[in-house]
């Protein structure tokens, strides 16, 4: 048994599901996502919540599989219910952000700014060396901002580069000053 996959998933308001075909559609008030139910699992829903359960026994992994299915589907609902957001900081003297249009422009240290296309479905807002990324799909806005995060990974000297808002960047001492001593 899995103890995440028989939890049931309760719909907020304003928010429906129904199951077509293969797949479970959730439409709320920021959007409409879908996700695809794996073989061997049903899925009912009612007008309060959702519920997931194996059809059959198929092996070791129907548990793991339980409690994943479960999670994209709850994924869903808080996405289209409330929203996801990542929070990125741009670290370095004259490093900056800058939206160009469906493009967002980093100075961060190289000869060049970069472009990165900014996929559809994410919505990116930059407050002084603050970038948020926002969406409803968890995974879209979690790839987005890793990413970013993957221009100008901090490095462990300074900390100069781009990280997420609260994530400690372990720091090496760098060269010590050899004695003087003869």
């Amino acid at each position: 048994m899995s103890k995440i996959g028989k939890q049931i998933i309760i719909l907020p308001e304003k928010t429906e599901a129904k199951v077509e075909d293969s797949k479970i559609i959730i439409k709320g008030p920021k959007g409409e996502l879908s996700v695809d139910i794996i073989f061997g699992f049903e899925v009912e829903v009612s007008e309060k919540d959702i519920k997931v359960t194996p059809n059959s026994n198929f092996g070791k992994k129907s548990p793991a599989l339980w409690g994943t299915l479960r999670a994209l589907i709850n994924n869903a609902v808080i996405g289209v219910s409330k929203g996801f957001e990542k929070k990125l900081e741009i670290e370095g003297i004259g490093f900056k952000a800058a939206l160009d249009g469906q493009n967002l422009s980093l100075n961060v240290g190289f000869s060049h700014p970069v472009k990165f296309p900014i996929p559809e479905g994410i919505k990116i807002t930059i407050e002084k060396n603050l970038l948020t990324i926002s969406g409803i799909s968890k995974d879209l806005v979690g790839r987005t901002a890793a990413d970013i995060r993957a221009i100008k990974k901090p490095e462990p000297y300074k900390g100069k580069g781009i990280h997420y808002v609260g994530e400690v960047i372990r720091r090496k001492s760098g060269k010590k000053a050899a004695g003087t001593t003869a």
